[in-house]
């Protein structure tokens, strides 16, 4: 809902292309910053040529990874992407790997919409349960992958700094 009452359309989803790397490493450090870079060492992350040009490698992969942007009113507002898990490396596992949402645009129903691609494309890519990694103390970051469906499993890692969600896809 906008502020003046009325409802925000909802956002078009589409695959994510290298040209799309500037934007993407722009709302990536914009939520890191905003969301969790104060629980972090790592607080207040920049913008820089070496970034974009990893991040423009990363939207080049082919399947099994995916990634997608999710555009409103022709500006990207956030981004998703998943792919076999890294930690612990398992093929059968599928990994919410990122998914970030400009602040400008948080509540504003994109995160759920980029979740809705991102499991819709885990099932279809045949995993039958996926985790995603997340800093320990991020509220936001928790209560929306609790809200989606996603329960933490014990898992751990970064000397603790990170939890591990689990989602079970076979009941999608």
């Amino acid at each position: 809902m906008k502020p003046d009452g009325t409802r925000e359309l909802p956002p078009t989803i589409r695959s994510a292309t290298p040209a799309d790397a500037e934007m993407v490493v722009r709302i990536y450090i914009d939520s890191w910053n905003a969301g969790f870079g104060a629980l972090l060492s790592q607080a207040d992350r920049t913008v820089t040529p070496v970034l974009i040009e990893r991040w423009r490698h990363d939207l080049a992969q082919l399947a099994p990874h995916r990634w997608w942007v999710a555009e409103r009113m022709g500006s990207i507002a956030g981004f998703v992407g998943i792919g076999p898990s890294r930690d612990p490396v398992d093929a059968r596992l599928g990994e919410l790997d990122t998914i970030a949402v400009d602040p400008s645009h948080w509540h504003t129903g994109v995160g759920k919409a980029l979740m809705s691609v991102a499991l819709r494309y885990l099932v279809a890519d045949g995993y039958d349960e996926a985790i995603v990694w997340t800093v320990e103390g991020y509220e936001r970051g928790t209560a929306f992958y609790e809200a989606m469906g996603w329960c933490r499993d014990g898992g751990i890692r970064d000397e603790g700094r990170q939890l591990r969600f689990q989602r079970d896809l076979s009941t999608l």
